[in-house]
C-alpha cells in the first residue's frame, strides 16, 4: 500500500493560488480583494460561478452508512432523464464509491491539453477520485490537499454545459464541505437519513452546518425508510414511521420523500447496472427529481 502526500491527484498543477496579489486585474479574482488585506492575511475571493453549469446541487449526510451515494447517483440518472444535461462529482474523497456504482471502475479520466476530461456513461458526466487512483492506493488527507483537490475537480474539469451538476459529498460536517462553500456558488443542498431518531440527532448537524455556510438546505430525503413484501403485499416500518417528517415540520426543513429498501437497487448498485428509467423501483427517485425541480 502506498501513501501518496503529493499535492495534487492530478499530473501537473492548475491550482494558482488566489489569496496572493491580487494588486493585478489577472487570473480568477476578477476584481474581487483588490487593495485589501492590509497584513490580515491572504483574502478568501468570493464562491465562483462555474462557466456553464446553472446549478451544483449537493447530497451530504450527517453520517455514513444512510445510502447517501446510491440516493446522489440515482437522483442524478433520474434528472439526466427527464431531459437534462448532468453530471456527477465524487466529492467523497475518503470513500469514492462513483466508480462502482457506475460500473466504471475500471476507467480513468482523460485529459487535453488544458482541462480534465470526465468520463461519459448512463447519460451522465462523472468525474471520481476512484478514477484516478488504483484500490489499493490510499491518499494521506490534509485540509489543504482537499480543497486543493476539491478545486481541480471543480474549476479544471471540462464540465460543458450543465443544468445540474450533482455532488456526492462525504458524510458528516468536515473541511470539504467548507471547500465547496468557499470554492463555488451552490444551488442547494438535500440531505439524506434513515428513518431511526439516532440518525435525525446527526442530520440536524448537518442542516444547521449548510446554514452556517450559507447554502440553502432543499429538504431531507428518508432513506431505507420501509420495504414491501413481495408474496404478501404488506408494508414494513423497520425504524418506525412518520417521526422524520414531524421533525421536518419542527425544524422548518421540508420533507422531500421516503424511499423503500428495494433489493433490486442494492443489487443494481453493486453490479454497477442502473436500473431503467422506467423501472418500478426508480418511481420514488423521479418523484425526488420531480420535487427538486422547482428549485433547478
Amino acid at each position: 500500500m502506498s501513501d501518496h502526500e503529493h499535492d495534487h491527484p492530478h499530473g501537473h498543477d492548475h491550482g494558482h493560488d488566489h489569496g496572493h496579489g491580487h494588486g493585478h486585474g489577472h487570473g480568477h479574482g476578477h476584481g474581487h480583494g483588490h487593495g485589501h488585506g492590509h497584513g490580515h492575511g491572504p483574502m478568501i475571493p468570493p464562491p465562483t460561478e462555474l462557466p456553464g453549469i446553472r446549478h451544483v446541487l449537493l447530497v451530504g449526510s450527517g453520517k455514513g452508512g444512510v445510502g447517501k451515494s446510491t440516493v446522489a447517483f440515482n437522483l442524478a440518472l433520474a434528472l439526466a432523464g427527464d431531459g437534462l444535461k448532468v453530471g456527477l462529482l465524487d466529492g467523497d474523497l475518503y470513500g469514492p464509491s462513483v466508480p462502482i456504482l457506475a460500473g466504471i471502475q475500471g476507467e480513468r479520466l482523460g485529459t487535453n491539453e488544458h482541462k480534465i476530461l470526465p468520463v461519459e456513461k448512463h447519460g451522465l458526466k462523472l468525474v471520481s477520485l476512484g478514477l484516478l487512483l488504483r484500490d489499493t492506493d490510499a491518499i494521506v488527507w490534509r485540509g489543504p490537499l482537499l480543497h486543493k483537490t476539491m478545486r481541480q475537480f471543480f474549476l479544471d474539469v471540462e464540465w460543458g454545459a450543465l443544468d445540474v451538476l450533482v455532488v456526492d459529498l462525504p458524510p458528516g460536517t468536515g473541511d470539504i464541505q467548507l471547500s465547496i462553500s468557499q470554492l463555488v456558488k451552490v444551488s442547494g443542498a438535500v440531505v439524506v437519513t434513515t428513518p431511526q431518531e439516532l440518525a435525525f440527532a446527526d442530520v440536524l448537524r448537518a442542516v444547521k452546518m449548510f446554514e452556517k455556510l450559507g447554502i440553502p438546505v432543499l429538504g431531507l430525503v428518508e432513506n431505507m425508510a420501509f420495504f414491501t413484501a413481495d408474496d404478501t403485499g404488506t408494508t414494513y416500518w423497520p425504524f418506525g414511521k412518520g417521526r422524520i417528517a414531524e421533525h421536518c415540520a419542527t425544524h422548518a426543513v421540508p420533507h422531500l420523500g421516503q424511499i423503500p429498501i428495494v433489493p433490486a437497487i442494492a443489487a443494481a448498485s453493486d453490479a454497477g447496472t442502473p436500473l431503467a428509467a422506467t423501472a418500478a423501483e426508480t418511481a420514488h427517485y423521479r418523484k425526488l427529481a420531480a420535487a427538486l425541480r422547482p428549485s433547478l
